[in-house]
C-alpha cells in the first residue's frame, strides 16, 4: 500500500506554477465577500476538524417543531453546520470563525462539494479513497449504514490520495481565494488527518488526546435524532445534493472573525439587511462560555443585536457543563434551541449576567405562525 502523505513541496509547486501561468484577474463576488466581511483571525487550541458534539441532533425535531426554515442560516465550526443547513434550508448560509484554518478547511469540503457527484463521491475524496465504479443509483440510493461499510471496507492508496488532492487544488484555484503555501500546507495536513484516522477519527485539542466521550465521525454518520431518524446531511443524497446546491451557487460562505470582534458578525448583519434576509437559525455551539470567561459576551450582544432576525430564529446551543442534565447517557453535551429574542431581552433586562443565566434559558418559547408576515413578527437590527 502506497503512503497516504502528499508532500506540501509538491502542493506548494503546483499552485505556485499554475498561478505563474494565469493572468490577474478581479476576485470572484465569493472570493470578494469573504474579504470584505471578515477580521483579522485568532488562535483557538483545538483542530476543529470535526465535531466532538454526540448532542447534535437532539435539536433536530425541534427545528422542524418550530418551523425554522429557510431565511439566512449563521454558524460556527466544521461540517455539522451542513446536518442544520440541511434541515433549515436557508438560501444563505455564514460560517464564522474566528481561526482561519476553519475557512480553509470550509474551502477543503466546498472543493469535495464541486467535484462531487453524491455521497459516495464525497466520502471516498475526503478520506483519500478512489472513487468507485459503481451504479449510479446505488450510491443515490444506500442507506447511510451501507456508505460507511463501503469506506470502511476499502484501503488506502498513496497514488489515489495525490489524485484526489491534485483535484482539489485545481479546485481551489478556480475559487480566486488567496491561498499561500503555509495554507497548503495547512489543507494538505488537514486532508492527511482524515486519510489516516479513516472514519475513527476524532476531534483532537492540540497538546491532548481526543477524549473518550468524543464522537467518532462514523458515530456522527450513524447517529439519529431524538425521533430515531438519520438526519446527518450524508444520509439521505436529497439533503447533500441541497447542500451541495448552495455550496455551487457561492452560497455557504466562511468568514473569519470574532463572534464579538469588531467588524465580522456587524457586516454579516448589513449584508442580510442589503438582501433583506432574515436569520433563522444560528448554531454558536458553546462560543458563548468562552465569551463570557475573556468578558467579551457584552460585544457579542451588541452585534447579535445588528444581525436582522425574527420572533421564531433560534440558537442552537451545546452545552459541556456536566451539571446539565443529558438527554442520552454517554453524551458528553447537550444541545438546545433558544430564542434569539430571549437572549437579546434578557440581557437588556439585567437578567443574564453570567453563562449559568444563559444555559437556564428555557428550551421553550412562544413563536409566532410558521410563515406568518406580521410586521409585529419581525425584528429588525438596532443602529
Amino acid at each position: 500500500m502506497g503512503s497516504p502523505l502528499w508532500p506540501c513541496v509538491f502542493a506548494c509547486a503546483l499552485l505556485s506554477a499554475a498561478a505563474a501561468q494565469t493572468p490577474a484577474r478581479a476576485p470572484s463576488t465569493f472570493a470578494s465577500q469573504i474579504a470584505a466581511l471578515s477580521e483579522t483571525g485568532g488562535y483557538f487550541d483545538t483542530d476543529n476538524l470535526i465535531s466532538n458534539e454526540s448532542s447534535y441532533l437532539q435539536v433536530i425535531p425541534e427545528l422542524q417543531r418550530r418551523g425554522v426554515h429557510g431565511g439566512a442560516y449563521l454558524g460556527v465550526g466544521p461540517d455539522q453546520n451542513f446536518t442544520y443547513i440541511a434541515e433549515v434550508r436557508p438560501t444563505i448560509a455564514f460560517i464564522i470563525d474566528i481561526r482561519r484554518d476553519n475557512l480553509l478547511l470550509h474551502l477543503f469540503f466546498k472543493a469535495l462539494f464541486q467535484l462531487s457527484r453524491t455521497r459516495q463521491d464525497y466520502l471516498s475524496m475526503l478520506f483519500g479513497r478512489r472513487v468507485p465504479a459503481i451504479a449510479a443509483k446505488w450510491a443515490r440510493e444506500a442507506a447511510i449504514e451501507d456508505l460507511v461499510k463501503e469506506i470502511d471496507a476499502r484501503s488506502v492508496d498513496g497514488a489515489d490520495v495525490t489524485a484526489v488532492r491534485a483535484r482539489v487544488f485545481a479546485s481551489l484555484k478556480k475559487m480566486a481565494v488567496p491561498i499561500s503555501d503555509e495554507d497548503v500546507a495547512t489543507i494538505t495536513r488537514f486532508h492527511t488527518r482524515f486519510v489516516e484516522a479513516g472514519l475513527s477519527m476524532r476531534f483532537q485539542s492540540t497538546g491532548r488526546p481526543p477524549q473518550t466521550h468524543y464522537p467518532t465521525y462514523r458515530q456522527l454518520l450513524l447517529d439519529t435524532d431524538p425521533s430515531g431518524r438519520h438526519t446527518n446531511f450524508l444520509a439521505s443524497e436529497e439533503a447533500f445534493q441541497f447542500v451541495k446546491s448552495l455550496e455551487a451557487q457561492d452560497r455557504v460562505i466562511p468568514v473569519i472573525g470574532d463572534l464579538s470582534g469588531p467588524s465580522a458578525l456587524a457586516a454579516i448583519g448589513r449584508a442580510l439587511g442589503l438582501r433583506r434576509e432574515l436569520v433563522s437559525a444560528f448554531y454558536v455551539s458553546n462560543v458563548e462560555f468562552y465569551l463570557f470567561r475573556e468578558g467579551s459576551f457584552p460585544r457579542f450582544v451588541a452585534n447579535l443585536g445588528r444581525v436582522p432576525h425574527q420572533k421564531n430564529s433560534v440558537l442552537i446551543r451545546s452545552i459541556f457543563d456536566y451539571a446539565m442534565s443529558r438527554a442520552r447517557p454517554g453524551d458528553g453535551s447537550t444541545s438546545r434551541l433558544h430564542s434569539i429574542d430571549d437572549l437579546l431581552n434578557g440581557y437588556s433586562a439585567g437578567r443574564i449576567q453570567r453563562y449559568g443565566d444563559l444555559i437556564a434559558l428555557p428550551n421553550a418559547f412562544r413563536t409566532p405562525r410558521a410563515g406568518s408576515s406580521d410586521p409585529a413578527a419581525l425584528s429588525l437590527p438596532s443602529r
